[in-house]
């Protein structure tokens, strides 16, 4: 029986770790039978390390997604490995240290536009570097955030980057759909991730999904999350654009 992906070529950032959801995405992916290539910054050694856990190899191509001189030269490094892209994972977040832990007032807006360019603009910058790569018949664009509905304990200006990304991704599934192009966001609960623990208090957050998720909550396994992403590059959401899938114990439907 083949995979849900078989066929399918996909581009992957932000594997860091192995706890990284986006490890967990690839090594689906690859299980489920697509191609998968990765992106990596600042240190593209690391990930190249990190994939030869994967079940297959991948090659690991240096992107800094706020540099144009990356942005433009990715195209052909995809088509020269790959030929095309079928899919595009966006697993990528950064906020400078003053912008996150308490400091919400006294963040200097260069900070915050550093945390929205990383943050938010990117899914825009990464999903147009990549759609000459996409077929006639379409793509799909998933990303990751985290509930922008709320004012959540320390995580301060990357709440609003979440929010924006959030809007960027309408915003993208408006302009894009005419082509085909799915963009949709997986919300997932806390995971302990390398991009986590550099959130100050963030053990502090994930208490609040072990009262109160409606199912049971285990941060340390990402896979549940990296299920949702393949789900959504895969043919079985053929008209789901513009969405947000929680994946989150159902957390974001509890009340009191």
């Amino acid at each position: 029986m083949s995979g849900i992906l078989e066929g399918k070529r996909i581009l992957i950032t932000g594997v860091l770790m192995e706890s990284s959801i986006a490890f967990h995405a690839a090594k689906l992916a690859q299980e489920q039978g697509a191609e998968v290539i990765l992106t990596a910054f600042p240190r593209p050694t690391l990930t190249e390390r990190i994939a030869r856990k994967l079940p297959k190899p991948a090659k690991v191509i240096e992107l800094d997604v706020t540099n144009e001189e990356h942005l433009a030269r990715l195209e052909q490094l995809v088509r020269d490995e790959l030929g095309g892209l079928d899919g595009v994972v966006h697993s990528i977040g950064f906020a400078p240290q003053d912008a996150l832990g308490g400091n919400f007032l006294n963040t200097p807006f260069e900070s915050v536009a550093t945390a929205m360019h990383v943050s938010a603009f990117s899914l825009k910058s990464l999903t147009m570097a990549c759609k000459p790569l996409f077929p006639h018949e379409g793509a799909a664009v998933v990303g990751l955030t985290f509930d922008a509905q709320f004012a959540w304990p320390q995580y301060d200006w990357m709440g609003p980057a979440k929010a924006a990304l959030e809007a960027t991704s309408r915003y993208l599934a408006r302009d894009l759909g005419k082509e085909n192009i799915r963009c949709n966001l997986v919300s997932a609960g806390p995971i302990g991730s390398m991009a986590a623990k550099s959130i100050p208090g963030f053990s502090d957050l994930a208490e609040v999904w072990n009262s109160r998720s409606m199912l049971e909550w285990d941060m340390s396994d990402p896979e549940p999350t990296g299920r949702a992403i393949v789900a959504l590059l895969s043919d079985w959401f053929p008209k789901t654009t513009g969405e947000i899938v929680h994946v989150d114990g159902g957390l974001h439907a509890m009340g009191a």
